[in-house]
């Protein structure tokens, strides 16, 4: 039997990541306050306090939920028995959809994870830096079997997801592109930009899905 307070209770909690996220990107976390954050939801600030017990709490949670959903996605295709090139291409197709799709949320991770305290960013750093070895593994393996060129795996891997995390600010709704046009681009930028023809070979729309 379905509990109906428990649902409601779980519905009220992800509207309030939801809000809170937008309004942490917009404003930035210090320039959001709890009262504005339970006026846009429509709820008391007691209310906000009973699922989040500080705003603190609250950014964590979104970040958490960021990093639950999209972690596994990525790491099932570094895990698979394909190319380091075409693992790696979609990978970052993959990332960028999510960085537009849920922009908020990633803003969150990405730009306002350095407002969080001590305990909380302890925590964040472990699961940012899990979630960044599966792009930095790939890359050493394509660098070892020569599909890219020599080169420092861990700056690669810093280049290739800033480049993809510039869709945060500057993707908008109303553009020339849709969120799975500007991810296979910005994918195909990346490989080519490994400098091999194994990885060029895939960026080129990777026909063979």
């Amino acid at each position: 039997m379905i509990n109906r307070d428990s649902q409601q209770e779980q519905g009220t909690a992800e509207r309030i990541r939801d809000a809170a996220a937008a309004l942490f990107r917009e404003n930035g976390f210090n320039g959001t306050s709890m009262q504005a954050l339970a006026t846009a939801v429509g709820v008391t600030k007691s209310s906000l306090y009973h699922h989040y017990p500080s705003k603190q709490a609250l950014l964590a949670a979104i970040i958490e939920v960021t990093m639950s959903r999209v972690t596994p996605l990525v790491r099932e295709i570094a895990e698979s028995d394909l190319s380091a090139s075409l693992r790696l291409h979609r990978a970052l197709e993959l990332h960028t959809v999510e960085s537009i799709r849920e922009r908020d949320h990633v803003a969150c991770f990405r730009e306002e994870s350095r407002y969080l305290s001590p305990d909380f960013m302890a925590t964040h750093r472990q699961k940012r830096d899990e979630y960044e070895v599966l792009f930095r593994q790939t890359v050493e393996e394509g660098i070892d079997n020569g599909e890219f060129l020599a080169q420092d795996p861990a700056l690669a891997t810093m280049a290739l997801l800033g480049m993809c995390d510039s869709v945060i600010r500057r993707y908008r709704p109303a553009g020339r592109h849709t969120p799975d046009e500007i991810a296979l681009a910005f994918a195909d930028t990346a490989l080519r930009g490994l400098g091999t023809p194994a990885a060029a070979g895939v960026a080129t729309g990777e026909a063979a899905r």
